[in-house]
């Protein structure tokens, strides 16, 4: 359903993950409604103190700055559900319960009724290895991952940012592009995606992505 839009070389991908990562770790900063602006992540991002920006807003910048490092340093490394547990342990490190580690209580979703089942290891594995050997796209598995964790819920903290990370390692390493959701755009996601949470189809939700938030390289022939 998704064709790729882009067909980057590893040169190519790696170049755009390390150009446009500043812009991801704002977009998971927005996607959890915290009250920072671009310039004052890519000021802390860059080492620098910025006043008036809260201890855990910058612990959350920090930590999806690591988790970026360790994506682009693993652009190559195979997905396994220990690989996802090692992205949410450096986004949610001491801002959850446990971070690393699929959840194991209740939890519920602001805005929506939607109450996700505690995650089963087994089921996890297994769907995570029927997206990923799907006979699908690079663009159609990395925005079924992304709706997957998210909707999900797998950790008890972190989930969109991790779903979000976890589909750029799929589209990185494909040469299919990068998934950033921007400003103009995130009041309509967050609105789509509580339909999703509502009614379990992420057909409108993954649409919206592809056509809205799937960028990369124009490459000319």
């Amino acid at each position: 359903m998704f064709s790729d839009k882009f067909h980057l070389t590893r040169e190519q991908s790696l170049f755009l993950a390390k150009k446009k990562w500043d812009e991801n770790v704002y977009c998971g900063m927005k996607m959890e409604s915290r009250a920072v602006t671009f310039p004052q992540t890519k000021t802390i991002l860059d080492g620098v103190n910025v006043p008036n920006v809260s201890l855990d807003d910058i612990q959350a910048i920090l930590n999806m700055r690591d988790a970026w490092r360790f994506l682009i340093n693993t652009a190559d490394a195979p997905i396994t559900l220990e690989y996802l547990c090692e992205i949410n342990g450096y986004i949610a490190r001491n801002e959850a319960l446990e971070w690393g580690k699929l959840r194991t209580g209740k939890v519920c979703i602001s805005g929506t009724d939607y109450a996700p089942p505690i995650p089963n290891e087994e089921n996890t594995r297994g769907e995570l290895e029927s997206i990923i050997q799907s006979d699908s796209t690079a663009t159609e598995k990395a925005l079924e991952m992304f709706t997957f964790v998210t909707r999900g819920q797998l950790f008890w903290d972190g989930n969109k940012r991790t779903g979000m990370t976890i589909a750029n390692k799929m589209l990185i390493s494909s040469g299919a592009g990068i998934l950033t959701i921007t400003d103009n755009h995130m009041e309509r996601f967050n609105e789509l995606l509580c339909d999703f949470y509502n009614s379990g189809d992420g057909g409108a939700l993954k649409a919206f992505l592809y056509e809205n938030a799937i960028h990369g390289i124009e490459v000319g022939g």
